[in-house]
């Protein structure tokens, strides 16, 4: 059991031990308590933005450059409504996006206060999951199991609602049990991939249409693309997000060469 923190303290330190080195944010009423917290330490450096548009646009080409989730940190209401189209960005093209905001007092919410609005609601449709946290014990672990969903499978955003007097109140900081907690899929078994290559060697005009996927997994991911295209000569077209993963200069990086007239498998 930890010492008894705040719940913006307790948001800080744990954002710190995942190694969160900046969030990119805009002030308001809603999360003054953890801005206060981020004014008392010097390890995360914030960057601020003209709108929390902004905000979660940036977050994503700060992933996007470093492979490392964007963290966004916006007030309640319409800083959270502002910040819904980068959210849902991040959703379509799988950036991993941890998105923080403020919300009023857990005893108003439901009762039309003061810039509140259902923000666990109107992002369910454009996050991986969203949480709404009303016991500051339970923040920490919550934070851990939302860089887990933001990260592993499939990236993408996660939402943590953080009702004001959450952010004040102290506690102890109680995990998650072993066991419970977001359990990424698992790889494809060796049957599968038997399958796609019998598949693949069957077919008389094979392209690879590849995608952000490949850009996801990592160089060797793009390495193995390109040894498998040198060794089908199958041509290879990208999606956009997929751009970068395979040289464009390379004999096979043209879908054009689908039509060289190939009717043979390429693969024996």
């Amino acid at each position: 059991m930890s010492e008894e923190r705040t719940g913006a303290d307790i948001l800080i330190d744990t954002l710190c031990d995942l190694g969160v080195e900046v969030v990119f944010g805009y002030p308001g009423g809603a999360v003054l308590p953890i801005y206060d917290a981020l004014f008392k330490q010097n390890r995360i450096r914030h960057v601020l933005v003209r709108q929390e548009g902004g905000a979660a646009h940036a977050a994503e080409g700060y992933a996007r450059s470093t492979g490392k989730p964007g963290v966004v940190l916006v007030t309640s209401g319409p800083g959270a409504t502002n910040a819904v189209t980068g959210i849902t960005d991040a959703l379509m093209d799988s950036i991993p996006m941890v998105v923080i905001t403020g919300q009023v007092g857990t005893p108003l919410i439901g009762s039309d206060a003061f810039q509140e609005c259902d923000t666990v609601g109107i992002t369910r449709h454009c996050t991986k999951h969203n949480y709404l946290v009303k016991d500051p014990a339970e923040l920490e672990g919550v934070i851990r199991e939302a860089w887990d969903v933001a990260t592993k499978g499939r990236p993408g955003p996660v939402l943590i609602d953080l009702p004001k007097d959450v952010q004040v109140a102290s506690a102890r900081s109680i995990l998650p049990r072993p066991g419970r907690g977001y359990v990424a899929a698992t790889p494809s078994d060796a049957s599968s991939i038997a399958a796609a290559v019998e598949m693949l060697a069957a077919a008389e005009r094979p392209i690879f249409y590849t995608g952000g996927g490949i850009i996801n997994s990592g160089p060797q991911a793009s390495e193995a693309l390109r040894a498998l295209a040198a060794a089908t000569g199958a041509p290879v077209t990208s999606t956009l997000m997929g751009l970068g993963a395979f040289p464009a200069s390379s004999r096979n990086g043209s879908a054009c060469s689908a039509c060289t007239g190939r009717t043979k498998p390429i693969m024996r």
